[in-house]
């Protein structure tokens, strides 16, 4: 049996269908086991169980009887408090329970950019890299993944540009110099259904990105020529940007915008995928073909 948390969010149900297709028995951790979500991952043969990364008897609960852990929780925006509780807390929590259950894998959805030199830079980085450094610590197997931009049909990043251009005659363009490498978001189940078996990948951290690298201007002219449109792209400044970032961190739903502005405009978001490609046999499809498959 597998534990997948996060299992109902954007990447979560893809990973989930991808361990299903494979064989596997999967156990979903939902904060809301009546969402839609976690009612589709039944209707996928899933078990379903209610439980959140704050408390720590659910995780015991949830874990019990499992022999892989696939941990894909993380929060995009909150307070420095927040992260802590959900990601930092939670995770530390989460693997107590996977030894005292004998776990025999862990399989990290971690993040590109992630580091020491980064974890300074927002609490998103700051988790993320106490979520890798708690599972090698735990003495547990463990495969960690660093994807870059995930891209898909259903949200993120890509389905939001889609609708701009397509709906939108004028389309902001934020730090359209700096460059991305974005990955589909099947390609990443795809090599998440894979790291709960292949041996080689054990003890190991692997970048995961498409092939190809674009700047985020390109990115929108990308777009346009997929979907036939011609549309203005007006540069947004970044000190405009982080203007309005400021104004939305006092707002609840947009506390810690600013955070997010700061890991955007932090640089390049590139990587090299070639040894998760080389260990899992996966190749990722090209930034044309997802934005065809998202439209």
């Amino acid at each position: 049996m597998i534990l997948v948390t996060g299992g109902t969010g954007f990447v979560g149900p893809k990973i989930v269908h991808a361990l299903r297709a494979a064989g596997h028995d999967v156990r979903v951790l939902a904060r809301k086991p009546g969402s839609k979500a976690a009612r589709r991952a039944q209707s996928w043969g899933c078990q379903v169980v209610a439980g959140d990364m704050t408390d720590a008897a659910s995780l015991r609960r949830a874990v019990e009887g499992c022999g892989t852990l696939v941990h894909l929780v993380a929060i995009p925006l909150g307070s420095p408090e927040r992260f802590e509780r959900v990601m930092g807390q939670g995770t530390r929590d989460l693997l107590a329970a996977a030894k005292e259950a004998r776990v025999g894998r862990v399989v990290l959805m971690s993040a590109n950019g992630t580091g020491e030199e980064t974890r300074e830079l927002t609490s998103y980085f700051r988790q993320k890299w106490n979520m890798e450094q708690a599972v090698q610590e735990s003495g547990l197997p463990y495969v960690i993944f660093r994807p870059s931009y995930i891209f898909g049909p259903d949200g993120g990043v890509l389905d939001g540009a889609i609708k701009g251009v397509r709906f939108s005659p004028v389309v902001p363009v934020v730090v359209p110099d700096l460059k991305m490498q974005p990955i589909w978001v099947e390609d990443v189940a795809a090599f998440f259904a894979k790291a709960v078996e292949v041996e080689a990948a054990a003890g190991r951290t692997f970048a995961l990105a498409g092939p190809d690298v674009v700047t985020w201007a390109e990115l929108w002219q990308r777009i346009e020529r997929v979907l036939g449109k011609r549309r203005a792209n007006v540069r947004v400044p970044l000190g405009v940007l982080k203007a309005v970032a400021k104004v939305g961190d006092v707002l609840p739903p947009t506390r810690g915008a600013s955070e997010g502005v700061r890991m955007l405009a932090f640089g390049d978001n590139v990587a090299d995928a070639t040894p998760a490609v080389e260990t899992f046999g996966v190749r990722p499809i090209g930034l044309s073909e997802q934005i065809r498959r998202a439209a």
